[in-house]
């Protein structure tokens, strides 16, 4: 292929330079909480790894091996390891952690006790037997991240067009991928340096010889799993590579074309043979160490580094035309790197500056958004200083704390199991999301169901499992459920009406669209318990709560605050008793919280706003939904509520007495939950799902007034309990991650509304 330098400055180039796409394969082996060899199976909560397109197991029933899909970020591929990473360890028994290292810990003496993945196709069982008679088990162990990597159709696209040498373009991209593997497995060696994170391994993983020093990575080196050197595969032409791999197969040299441990396979087809037909469309490179400072083993930071770092091979000319020169001549300096010492320099120092020069001259290329100097200058530093290398940081931390590489990959498995599990109601890489909406995708992601975040500030998600695709927002707003039905429930009148209609009791009230006209109501309502609302609102605000009546200044702030949530308001009669939430799904109650109001409780030292900030501190509180409960705030209604109790923020309540700050008992405005799924009279759970019924609805957060829950609940009677709102988004975190009580797994059941055969 001829050079492609000249056509760098180009626009048409320079516009989608920075396009790529791609995909990330983690694999980590399975250890107890003592850093030793999990035994167990692999877990039952992750589904069959015959269908589940994230979480497989590679060669042992241990070895655990995450798969992201496809994306044309960095960030994306990172968040979603991320988030698989999450579910991954907070779905092992036992206590389980996943081993930070790439290179396996101690392993048992006998081979016997590693088991084989135990899969459900007889020919994958029979594969990896092969592969242990072979490589023996032990180098089967050894873990990585493989960094599938695809340039973006129109810089290929575009690069064609300007280009002579070539008419077909399936052949010309098919090239393009042919010189960048070249490339890298020539220079290789400066990825291993920089990012060769195994300079230890257990004894007992050597089943001959080993070195005698730490080194930069035993992965990466003749020690790593390999094949035997024999094995060579020409990338020279697609032609010939293809006809490699098959000879070797034919002669028995490999039982499959997968068994070829290239550091680059050509992708594009599972069938070798289809690259002549179909071209390759993207590289997979294999030789990346575990990074065992990252929880999930790699960093944003390196993935923008390859990515230049092929970059840059696509447009620089290759130093020879024959490709197995180059080949051999990156295999043994890529050895030669590997097995030298971590705190010493490399002996291709020149040749580093150099690559990383080159490097720099395409970043000038990028667009101010791709800018890679901090980057690139960051890995000049760790050329000239091999400390700062990964394999580097690894071994000064070991000396300085006296670690062994054992003791330093179980203090990283247990930071990062402790991490997973210091806010288990979130998912990581996507904690800026609803936090309804984090479960809900850690339980389709734990189940095998594709998840695909459309919109993350709309919470909108696609899911497919098993050819069915369903479109999700919230959490629990789904095709089950009419289009008329939230609007209807979104307007509280029309919730009213449809309601009182169908024979339930509901309060009364007036509904008031200007300021003015609900002012001068005031003489209506001044003698009677109420509460002021907003018409259409959700998650309580702007409500004001008046059990003995309001005075003409309070009533006029509640209007007010009112108005300022929406363009209606409502002003109903308050209806005395216990505020429920029955959560109701396909005419099922699958839930019932009593929440209380919001509230602190004195101990005659602390101010009432100090009480609020200690209180705050709680793991379970939070802000935007993004924690089971949300922060008590001081506003406008608070400090309302408080003036009716003769306080202010800075009154210091008399110790415990019971503050209260608001009148409302929403868990979105500051309030407690307490789960009484269990202790609730069947007959108001009745209620609850045939009122639902007469909604038309089939996800619904219906909220009771119930006065004494203790006697037995009657349609007709309106003494046992009043309906004051129905939800068409109901937050679902506070009945899985209650204050009090069992936790119900709602968002788990929306799952199998949708896909009832996960249940099987």
């Amino acid at each position: 292929m001829k050079s492609l330098q000249i056509h760098l400055t180009d626009e048409r180039i320079q516009s989608v330079l920075s396009g790529f796409k791609i995909g990330l394969e983690k694999e980590s082996q399975r250890v107890t909480s003592d850093g030793q060899l999990a035994t167990t199976d692999h877990p039952t909560s992750l589904g069959s790894r015959s269908f589940h397109p994230y979480i497989q197991t590679d060669f042992s029933e241990t070895q655990t091996e995450l798969i992201t899909q496809v994306f044309d970020t960095d960030k994306g591929a990172i968040e979603q390891l991320e988030a698989l990473h999450d579910v991954v360890v907070r779905s092992m028994e036992n206590g389980e952690r996943l081993w930070p290292i790439s290179m396996p810990p101690d392993l048992p003496e006998d081979d016997r006790d590693i088991k084989i993945a135990k899969l459900e196709n007889q020919g994958d069982i029979n594969y990896r037997r092969y592969l242990a008679k072979v490589y023996g088990k032990r180098k089967q162990m050894v873990s990585g991240i493989h960094y599938n990597f695809e340039f973006s159709h129109d810089l290929l696209l575009n690069l064609f067009q300007i280009q002579t040498e070539y008419s077909d373009f399936t052949l010309f991209r098919t090239d393009v991928y042919l010189k960048v593997s070249r490339q890298y497995l020539r220079y290789r060696w400066l990825i291993t340096y920089l990012f060769g994170a195994s300079p230890y391994a257990d004894k007992r993983y050597f089943t001959d010889k080993e070195p005698e020093q730490p080194v930069r990575s035993i992965r990466n080196s003749e020690y790593g799993y390999t094949n035997r050197p024999e094995i060579e595969v020409s990338y020279q032409t697609i032609d010939q590579y293809v006809s490699d791999l098959e000879e070797l197969v034919d002669n028995g040299e490999l039982i499959e074309t997968k068994e070829f441990y290239s550091s680059v396979r050509l992708r594009g087809s599972d069938n070798v043979e289809e690259l002549l037909t179909h071209g390759v469309s993207y590289i997979e490179i294999r030789n990346i160490d575990l990074n065992p400072f990252e929880r999930t083993g790699v960093s944003e930071s390196t993935l923008r580094f390859l990515h230049l770092f092929l970059l840059t091979l696509l447009f620089l000319d290759e130093e020879s035309t024959d490709a197995k020169q180059m080949l051999d001549l990156g295999t043994e300096y890529n050895n030669k790197v590997s097995l030298e010492h971590p705190l010493e320099k490399t002996m291709f120092q020149e040749e580093g500056e150099w690559l990383l020069e080159k490097l720099m001259q395409l970043n000038t290329q990028l667009t101010t958004p791709f800018d890679c100097s901090d980057l690139l200058n960051e890995a000049k530093t760790v050329l000239a200083y091999p400390n700062k290398t990964l394999a580097g940081q690894m071994l000064e931390v070991m000396t300085e704390k006296s670690w062994t590489n054992e003791e330093f990959g179980r203090h990283f498995a247990n930071l990062y199991y402790d991490q997973a599990f210091e806010k288990p109601y979130q998912l990581a890489g996507y904690r800026d999301m609803e936090l309804s909406t984090q479960i809900f995708m850690f339980d389709a992601i734990q189940k095998g169901v594709k998840v695909e975040v459309m919109d993350r500030v709309d919470q909108f998600l696609r899911l497919s499992f098993d050819g069915q695709v369903e479109y999700v927002k919230n959490a629990n707003m789904t095709s089950r459920d009419s289009y008329v039905v939230p609007l209807m429930m979104e307007n509280k009148t029309v919730t009213k009406k449809v309601l009182a209609k169908a024979g339930y009791h509901v309060p009364g009230g007036k509904e008031f669209s200007t300021v003015d006209e609900a002012l001068i109501s005031y003489p209506i309502f001044k003698d009677s318990p109420i509460v002021v609302k907003p018409k259409s609102t959700n998650y309580g605000l702007g409500i004001s709560i008046f059990k003995e009546g309001a005075t003409k200044e309070d009533y006029d702030e509640a209007v007010r605050i009112a108005f300022s949530e929406d363009d209606s308001i409502l002003v109903e009669e308050f209806l005395p008793g216990t505020e429920y939430r029955f959560f109701v799904l396909d005419g099922k109650t699958r839930a019932v919280m009593l929440r209380t109001p919001a509230n602190v409780l004195g101990d005659g030292r602390q101010t009432v706003a100090e009480l609020v900030a200690e209180k705050n501190k709680d793991s379970l509180r939070g802000t935007h939904h993004r924690a089971p409960l949300e922060k008590i705030q001081l506003g406008d209604i608070e400090q309302l509520m408080l003036k009716e109790q003769g306080l202010t923020p800075m009154s210091i309540p008399e110790k415990d007495q019971r503050v209260s700050l608001r009148e409302n008992s929403n868990v979105s405005t500051g309030g407690d939950s307490l789960d009484v799924t269990e202790e609730m009279n069947d007959s108001y759970k009745h209620i609850a799902e045939s009122a639902v019924e007469a909604l038309g609805a089939k996800i619904c957060g219906i909220d009771l007034i119930i006065p004494d829950s203790t006697i037995h609940g009657n349609k007709q009677d309106a003494q046992t309990y009043g309906i004051i709102e129905a939800n068409f988004n109901p937050a679902m975190h506070m009945h899985i991650y209650p204050y009090a009580g069992v936790g119900q797994r709602l968002t788990m059941d929306v799952l199998m509304l949708l896909y009832p055969q996960l249940n099987n």
